[in-house]
């Protein structure tokens, strides 16, 4: 810098070591300077004071040579050390130049800017708010700085801003920090991270800041930040984040809940294990705090926690899975309290209401395609929401029937359970809903619908399914539903299939037990009615038929049916069929017809029928298990004559001569049927073999 140009009051042996490459030489003149500057301050000749600055901090400062710079910035610092506690009158012309300096390009030029702060600020300390905003733009930027030792330099005006700030929390502008924080919250530097984090660290450890009433605006940088590689940061974001979460507690209201909820959601579906529980545990949290507050946002926050549901069982999943549940089930408690008025508007003014159409369509989506856990779930949700919303969940049945009747196809039994039980709900007559009766034939339907297109699905679960089912609603409703629709059947093959389900549930399953016994006082009307409804339809199964009527104690009847079997095609199937029964015979079922062969006298139609069993049967285990039974009935009683009351009795109660014309009906039926499609396989193997030329 030319030496001919007027520094005063600073003299030329104090200019020239200022400009010194020399540290040494440039401490003396700050030295000088200090002196000089006390002098000037003890006399109030601020002209002086105000000359200094302006030489210091334009002349030697914005100079553009490196050392010069550093002069001017040594020179500033003693400046404000001379002032003492009258710095605060000039703390514009003391801070500006240095805060230049620190982006300066020169590393030692920003390493000595940071120095210089560092001792203005020691002195200005509270004066130098006023310039926060810059100076943390500038701290922001020197924390990444690739020199150590001016990174090392920037930490210690770092702390001691810290302090400041601390000390003087009552002036500290909290609304201007924001900004800068928010700005700066999305960096992807470790140490402006780092920064970062400790400066949102502190701000939260001083009583006076109220730092938790911005936390809207800094959740999603911090829940950004906590996904950091580096321990030490997700170590600093997680402590910060619980800080923030007990201040929470103790003052739900203080904050705007409802903008940070969509911001936690989100990150509930992290790839990053760490932040993926942690969002799951403040969903928890808000639930906890916020409760029927939070229902407008259910469907996000349900969907989310059967996304983190459906984690692997792995130790690292686990927790989340755990909060996942927990988040679920306090959700659901929510809806205990909500009103079931199909009057209530979807949303009210305050949305606070449950936005019950987004979370059926969470729910019908995730039914679709997902884990077992999460239908199970669903499964679950559907049902709690049939109990407590009945009405409300109407206007949904188009969307979720279909879906539930799809899901009876499902090859894990703990879903089909869940399914089944929601569907008992809905078709149940206790139902909420006065179209029961169509959702209830419209299940009977698709369940025979889906029977007879997917024959492994009658044969693996069919029995399980039906049991179900009678066992969540009245067997007899379920019976004669099944037998209504089955009788008009066009496929022979399947409902002799079918009935032959039905029959070996009806005979075995402790499910039907309370039908079985009303089928046999037919001495009711009810019962009678109830037994010729299921009769016609069992006519698709002589076997299934034979055994109803011995389940019934119609002996007389199968009797005359037996002696059908003689010109009808006796197959290796109803032979199987036949020897299934005589097994059953021998079971708990049927204690009370092998009592009925120690009655005096005997019921001679019981006899025959048993005997026809046997002449059916080729000499095979069942055929000398039963020729073994009748070896036990008295043979005394074999011949005894029944009173013809007894008998007339037993004939008069059913129109048998219509019974037994309907079974020849239906069995013909059944032969013409196998016929036909015989031909058409004839037929089909036939083309399949024509070479076309």
């Amino acid at each position: 810098m030319s030496m001919d140009r007027d520094y005063a009051p600073l003299s030329a042996a104090c200019v020239r070591a200022l400009n010194d490459k020399m540290y040494d030489k440039r401490k003396a003149a700050a030295l000088e300077i200090e002196k000089m500057v006390k002098e000037f301050a003890a006399v109030n000749n601020s002209m002086q004071i105000r000359r200094l600055l302006k030489v210091l901090g334009q002349d030697f400062s914005m100079s553009k040579n490196a050392n010069t710079k550093k002069g001017g910035l040594i020179g500033l610092a003693a400046m404000a050390v001379g002032l003492g506690k009258d710095s605060v009158n000039y703390i514009d012309d003391l801070i500006i130049p240095i805060l230049v300096n620190l982006n300066d390009a020169d590393l030692k030029v920003r390493y000595y800017a940071s120095e210089s702060l560092y001792n203005v600020s020691k002195v200005a300390r509270s004066a130098v708010l006023k310039h926060f905003p810059d100076i943390f733009k500038s701290l922001s930027k020197l924390a990444t700085d690739p020199d150590q030792n001016v990174k090392n330099a920037s930490e210690l005006l770092d702390r001691l801003m810290k302090d400041i700030v601390t000390d003087n929390s009552n002036i500290f502008d909290l609304v201007g920090f924001i900004p800068l924080l928010r700005e700066r919250i999305y960096t992807e530097n470790t140490f402006a991270k780092q920064f970062i984090i400790s400066w949102i660290t502190v701000l939260d450890d001083v009583p006076s800041i109220d730092l938790v009433i911005y936390l809207p605006e800094i959740l999603d940088g911090l829940f950004k930040m906590l996904s950091d590689p580096t321990f030490e940061i997700k170590k600093m974001c997680d402590a910060v984040l619980k800080k923030f979460l007990d201040d929470l507690r103790h003052n739900p209201e203080k904050v705007n809940y409802t903008d940070m909820i969509n911001t936690i959601v989100i990150y509930s579906y992290s790839t990053d294990e760490f932040v993926q529980f942690t969002a799951m545990c403040w969903i928890k949290e808000f639930i906890d705090m916020y409760g029927s507050n939070i229902l407008p946002f259910a469907s996000n926050i349900l969907k989310a926690s059967m996304a983190s549901n459906s984690n692997q069982d792995i130790e690292s999943q686990i927790r989340i899975k755990q909060t996942a549940k927990l988040v679920n089930s306090t959700l659901m408690e929510l809806i205990n309290g909500v009103e079931d008025n199909t009057d209530v508007i979807e949303k009210d003014e305050e949305g606070k209401n449950l936005d019950l159409a987004s979370v059926i369509t969470v729910l019908t989506k995730e039914l679709g395609g997902s884990t077992i856990e999460t239908k199970i779930t669903v499964l679950k949700w559907i049902y709690h929401l049939f109990i407590h919303l009945p009405n409300r969940i109407l206007m949904y049945m188009e969307s979720i029937f279909p879906l539930l009747l799809t899901t009876l196809s499902y090859p894990n039994e703990e879903v089909v359970q869940n399914d089944l039980k929601v569907i008992a709900k809905i078709i149940s007559p206790s139902a909420a809903q006065t179209n029961n009766k169509q959702y209830f034939d419209q299940f009977i339907l698709s369940l025979l619908k889906q029977f007879s297109c997917d024959r492994t699905l009658l044969k693996d679960r069919g029995q399980f399914i039906i049991r179900q089912i009678c066992g969540l609603l009245n067997s007899n409703d379920i019976y004669q539903t099944l037998s209504t629709f089955l009788l008009e059947e066009t496929n022979m093959k399947f409902a002799s299939v079918m009935i032959g389900t039905l029959n070996t549930i009806l005979l075995t399953s402790p499910e039907l037990y309370d039908l079985r016994t009303q089928l046999r006082d037919v001495e009711k009307q009810e019962n009678r009615e109830m037994f010729l409804c299921l009769f016609r339809t069992w006519c698709h199964n002589p076997v299934a038929a034979v055994a109803l009527c011995l389940l019934t104690q119609n002996y007389f009847l199968v009797c005359k049916l037996l002696q059908t079997f003689a010109s009808m095609d006796v197959t290796i199937d109803l032979l199987i069929e036949v020897d299934k029964l005589i097994q059953l015979l021998e079971s708990p079922i049927f204690i009370y017809l092998r009592m009925e062969l120690l009655e005096e006298p005997v019921n001679q139609y019981l006899i025959k029928a048993l005997y026809g069993l046997l002449m059916i049967m080729p000499q095979s285990d069942a055929f000398h298990l039963l020729r073994h039974r009748l070896k036990c009935v008295p043979h005394s009683r074999k011949g005894s004559e029944m009173p013809a009351s007894v008998e007339k009795n037993f004939k008069g109660m059913f129109d048998t001569s219509t019974m037994l014309n309907h079974f020849t009906t239906l069995q013909e039926k059944h032969r013409n049927y196998r016929i036909n499609t015989n031909s058409i396989q004839q037929i089909d193997k036939a083309i399949s073999k024509i070479d076309i030329q």
